[in-house]
């Protein structure tokens, strides 16, 4: 059995783990990221990010790295395939941070962040199964139990485990439920060109939500949304299933320009998968730090995508805490144990409201853009929804999480020798 001593352990190599990572070592501490999978996991093809997600990218150091790549999307139609209405929405007319959403690949972001961390950062093929806790010297310390049998000992744990995660399991939260949702996504390539413009065009039917936005040139981001699961098969397990499934059944009747995008997809990047989500009264009671212990991402506040802002939320998280143990950092010239609790319940305080908001408001923008063709729910979607709420929503996910503190030097290089 290995047995090793590190400061930080994070769990998951996703968007969360990554960027809770970056913010991190933008304070000079070190932290071991544990993953799972053999490499990083480009799972879902694409992702929308709006203006939040780019301050906290700003505030990580790598946005300009991502902005050079991808164009912004400045508006979007909305096509109700039952009544045959049509409407324009603008991403940046009610904005108050003044800039766009932007689409990019969900692998560019991943290795953005990935690189801009040391080669040994990342430890891959590292799956973890039990957490314990034990007190050295009047401090806890996490128990780290790994698949292969290394016991890793840390003094912070910070969880970006996903939907699933272990250790949001182990700070007693209830588990991330069935929304009833599943959703198909996929890349489609047109090795000439497409000739589409960065505008998001959407599709509404009863029970069904569909889209699709283009992130270069040669490439189209679609996604699907539909009760689940769907006529009781099992699609998620092959690519070809899931092609046939959207073109042939569920999406027959959409418009020729989206069958046309699905039919060009790349199969291998195509995913279906149930759409997961936490009781917003479980991010308000429950328990999101213990001690050292704590969560980010999808591991405190899973959602449903209706608002895009799974992946924000989990950048404005670790810019977030990197806040809060930045400031203690700084208060004591070096990470004091005693302090990190007082320091994680501080970053808990700041996000409990907020991602219960967002997660509230993606599952209500989707039950009510996919609520059916009664009188109505018409009028609630078509006037209240888009005409009165839908800038309200689009305003209030344009949040500024803030910078990172800036550490002095001495600081830095005493939290990388070490911690108390």
């Amino acid at each position: 059995m290995e047995m090793v001593e590190e400061e930080v352990v994070i769990v998951g190599a996703g968007i969360a783990g990554l960027a809770t990572a970056v913010a991190l070592k933008r304070l000079g501490i070190r932290a071991l990221v544990l993953e799972r999978s053999e490499g990083l996991r480009a799972t879902g093809a694409s992702l929308t990010l709006f203006p939040n997600a780019w301050l906290a990218l700003d505030a990580l150091g790598v946005s300009h790295k991502l902005t050079s790549l991808y164009a912004p999307t400045e508006r979007g139609f909305i096509t109700n395939l039952i009544t045959g209405t049509k409407q324009e929405v603008s991403f940046t007319a009610t904005n108050r941070i003044g800039t766009a959403p932007r689409s990019v690949h969900r692998k560019t972001l991943l290795e953005t962040l990935a690189n801009e961390l040391p080669n040994d950062t990342i430890r891959f093929s590292s799956k973890l199964v039990a957490i314990e806790t034990e007190t050295q010297e009047g401090l806890s310390v996490a128990i780290i139990h790994l698949s292969d049998g290394t016991v890793i000992k840390a003094k912070i744990l910070i969880g970006c485990d996903g939907v699933h995660s272990l250790v949001a399991r182990w700070l007693g939260l209830a588990a991330a439920v069935n929304s009833g949702q599943s959703a198909a996504r996929g890349l489609a390539v047109f090795p000439q060109g497409h000739g589409l413009n960065k505008d998001v065009h959407q599709f509404l039917d009863v029970g069904i939500r569909a889209g699709f936005v283009a992130l270069t040139d040669k490439e189209v981001n679609w996604f699907f949304t539909c009760k689940s699961p769907p006529n009781g098969k099992d699609v998620a397990g092959s690519t070809e299933l899931i092609q046939r499934e959207v073109i042939e059944n569920y999406a027959k009747d959409f418009p020729p320009l989206y069958l046309d995008v699905v039919r060009h997809s790349d199969l291998s990047t195509l995913t279906w998968t149930p759409l997961m989500f936490r009781y917003p009264w479980d991010i308000m009671f429950g328990n999101l730090s213990k001690g050292n212990i704590t969560v980010v991402g999808d591991a405190m506040h899973p959602m449903t995508p209706d608002l895009a802002q799974g992946g924000g939320a989990a950048l404005e998280d670790a810019v977030v805490l990197g806040q809060h143990i930045g400031k203690s950092l700084i208060k004591n010239g070096r990470l004091v144990p005693g302090e990190i609790a007082e320091a994680l319940d501080g970053y808990v305080k700041e996000r409990r409201w907020r991602v219960t908001w967002l997660v509230i408001g993606s599952y209500l923008s989707g039950w009510v853009q996919k609520g059916g063709s009664k009188w109505w729910m018409r009028i609630l979607r078509e006037v209240i929804y888009y005409r009165l709420f839908f800038a309200k929503i689009v305003n209030a996910v344009s949040y500024d999480c803030g910078k990172l503190p800036s550490v002095s030097l001495s600081a830095e290089l005493e939290s990388s020798r070490k911690i108390g």
